[in-house]
């Protein structure tokens, strides 16, 4: 699974690769005069790609020196102890039984990454995250990180999302393209601005593009510059068309 996943790391030449590393450079100019440490990804629906998206970001500002902390706070769903192969020792050990929480967090999972896992799921995800211990994790964690990425769960299922959207600096929204609805990605936008999110762009995936004989995969990324400016640019991977297919 985490060849599949952590493409960053198993093939950083790849062209998904170079379009991580776009996004990268991206968010690093969202925040040029301002502070954008704590950022949190999200989806409207479960299935668009957000913890992929994530966890390679993640992979990538770490391979750039920064010293990234990644958070599964997807209490419902976790998976990123998955990806990186960790037992799922974390978050809501922390908030719920009083573990310290440099006992939890997962240090050296690759150079200037570590990580810290959901934990088991506990059966109040959103008063969990809501909580005063949750907070003291995000002050805990801003001054040691470069950065700090926030792995939660869609937003129209269940609000854990939007609950901590104005806790952290900025907020990107993943949308898997043909997925959802146009109304489905504005009632998503609508209600993070509700909750206090500050939206730094979206990202578009799983947007295939006819060409030739063969076809391509285009990842489109939206976000926004100092001055709230919208742009757009996207990179793609050609694959040829086997014969026979």
């Amino acid at each position: 699974m985490a060849e599949i996943n952590l493409i960053t790391q198993y093939n950083k030449k790849s062209p998904i690769s170079e379009a991580y590393r776009a996004i990268r450079t991206n968010l690093q100019f969202a925040g040029a005069g301002k502070p954008l440490k704590l950022i949190s990804f999200t989806s409207a629906t479960p299935s668009e790609g957000k913890s992929t998206t994530v966890s390679n970001l993640a992979i990538v500002m770490a391979q750039n020196e920064k010293n990234v902390l990644l958070i599964d706070c997807d209490m419902r769903k976790p998976v990123q102890h998955k990806y990186f192969e960790l037992p799922n020792r974390g978050l809501s050990n922390y908030i719920a039984t009083g573990a310290k929480l440099d006992t939890v967090i997962q240090k050296g999972v690759l150079p200037h990454l570590d990580i810290l896992p959901s934990g088991p799921v506990p059966p109040n995800p959103s008063e969990l995250l809501s909580s005063a211990k949750m907070e003291e994790v995000l002050q805990a964690v801003r001054d040691v990180y470069d950065y700090v990425l926030l792995d939660m769960p869609p937003v129209l299922p269940v609000t854990d999302a939007a609950v901590l959207s104005s806790k952290v600096d900025g907020v990107v929204l993943v949308l898997s393209s043909g997925d959802i609805s146009p109304e489905e990605a504005n009632r998503t936008k609508a209600q993070l601005e509700q909750g206090g999110a500050n939206i730094l762009g979206v990202i578009l995936n799983k947007v295939p593009a006819q060409r030739g004989y063969g076809y391509s995969h285009y990842y489109y990324y939206y976000y926004y510059d100092a001055d709230h400016v919208k742009h757009k640019g996207h990179r793609h991977h050609r694959k040829e068309s086997d014969s026979g297919q």
